[in-house]
């Protein structure tokens, strides 16, 4: 999944605590794990729509 910070928050990695995912509005692909599942059910982070090819 693809995701980034609300605005203006920092988040920790799962594997990595001390690099961050921020609110670039690009967002960082993450493993849809039970731990980037409750940043996300919280507002920590948000999803960020993932283009695919072919438009849809």
């Amino acid at each position: 999944m693809k995701v980034k910070a609300a605005s203006g928050l920092k988040c920790p990695m799962e594997d990595n605590p001390r690099k961050y995912i921020t609110d670039d509005p690009k967002g960082i692909v993450v493993p849809d794990t039970s731990y980037y599942q409750r940043l996300v059910d919280d507002g920590s982070l948000k999803l960020v729509p993932v283009k695919t090819k072919g438009g849809e």
